[in-house]
């Protein structure tokens, strides 16, 4: 029985769904970018001189910026709090990123935007929460990470803990929860009426992410000591080894079935070789580290072509943009003459629409005059320096 064509993709999930979010750092605009991929329009406000990035990387340059258009506002005058207000009048989304207390000391809270429009779903992201014993210490990535205990076990137990950039807090406990968050509010949404604060701290969201962690230490299947486990580093079938040409390659053999595999691709003696006999571990990981730096990356990416091993090469930041497995998946994507992942994840009946990158208040005329100001009004607020 044949199979009905699939049907050209013509719209995006989320392309009714309009986000408000103020300038940030780490988790906000990430979660913006996961909406805007798809679908949603997002209006990001700026201050009107804009904000320099410790990280050193402008809005217009950044991927995550992708499909987003900006309006510079200061809030702090009475007359741009106004503009903000009939921004959001209309949109579904409030994202901010700001200490606890500061949006509510720019009257621009939730109880105040949910005044402006009910139906509003008001996202916040945090490190430490909205509540708590250090809600008003400052912190960032490596320090939320810390906190939560998802930072301790990552490294060997010979060294510091090392931080794993800032894709654990920022990123994974912080901006994907937030928009998660805010996709159950706006289908809570259509069975209430009202919307709610989302309220996406990112020690709540790393601490999250170490539950399967949590189980197994409850189980006695998790020692509480640094590179001594399983997933740590410490077993020879699951960690990284050097190769003869500086590469690195990534063992993951878990399962008996490709453990058995690389045995039998490196011409070992499963005898002598026990998976689970964590005394061996050490000589274990100790020869396969001599074994592996005897050839080239690009050699034992030959002999584990097409084996059940669990071998891979590690690619830097740069190879994985070109790497041919992922361009033929299409994981990364020109957009701009920028090299970026694409959106993701996909959803089969959904289009996948490439969005230009926003510069500081690149868009404070075309936003202001969607809001129906006249070029006088739009000339005086500059003038003020109420918008950039």
């Amino acid at each position: 029985m044949s199979q009905p064509a699939a049907s050209t993709p013509a719209a995006q999930a989320l392309e009714d769904v309009t986000v408000v979010c103020l300038s940030s750092l780490g988790p906000v605009p990430f979660a913006a970018m996961l909406l805007g991929d798809l679908g949603a329009r997002v209006i990001r406000v700026d201050r009107p001189t804009g904000a320099a990035s410790p990280t050193g990387l402008n809005p217009e340059a950044d991927p995550r910026t992708r499909g987003h258009r900006a309006i510079g506002i200061d809030l702090r005058a009475t007359r741009g709090r106004e503009l903000l207000h009939r921004l959001v009048e209309t949109a579904d989304v409030f994202l901010e990123g700001m200490r606890p207390g500061a949006a509510e000391r720019l009257r621009i809270g939730p109880e105040d935007l949910r005044e402006v429009n009910p139906r509003l779903v008001y996202g916040r992201a945090t490190g430490w929460g909205q509540s708590g014993l250090r809600v008003h210490q400052a912190g960032h990535d490596i320090n939320y990470a810390a906190v939560a205990g998802g930072l301790y076990p990552i490294g060997p137990a010979e060294t510091p803990p090392l931080p794993p950039l800032n894709l654990l807090a920022d990123f994974g406990g912080g901006g994907a929860f937030l928009a998660l968050g805010v996709l159950a509010a706006i289908h809570q949404r259509q069975s209430t009426g009202r919307g709610q604060v989302v309220d996406a701290a990112m020690v709540d969201g790393v601490a999250s992410l170490t539950t399967m962690l949590h189980g197994m230490l409850a189980a006695g299947l998790w020692s509480d000591r640094r590179g001594d486990n399983l997933l740590d580093g410490a077993a020879p079938f699951y960690r990284s080894y050097r190769t003869a040409d500086d590469g690195y390659l990534a063992v993951g053999c878990l399962e008996p079935q490709f453990y058995a595999d690389l045995l039998a691709a490196l011409d070992l003696d499963p005898a002598e070789w026990p998976q689970h006999d964590r005394s061996r571990w050490p000589a274990q990981a100790e020869a396969l580290a001599a074994i592996f730096a005897g050839r080239a990356r690009s050699e034992w990416e030959k002999v584990f072509a097409g084996r059940e091993a669990c071998v891979t090469p590690v690619y830097s930041l740069a190879e994985a943009a070109i790497a041919p497995e992922l361009r033929e998946r299409g994981t990364f994507v020109d957009w701009g003459g920028v090299a970026q992942p694409a959106p993701a994840p996909r959803l089969a009946d959904s289009a996948v629409i490439e969005r230009p990158r926003a510069g500081v208040c690149s868009h404070t005329d075309e936003l202001l005059d969607e809001l129906a100001l006249t070029p006088g009004q739009i000339a005086e607020l500059r003038a003020a320096g109420v918008v950039g």
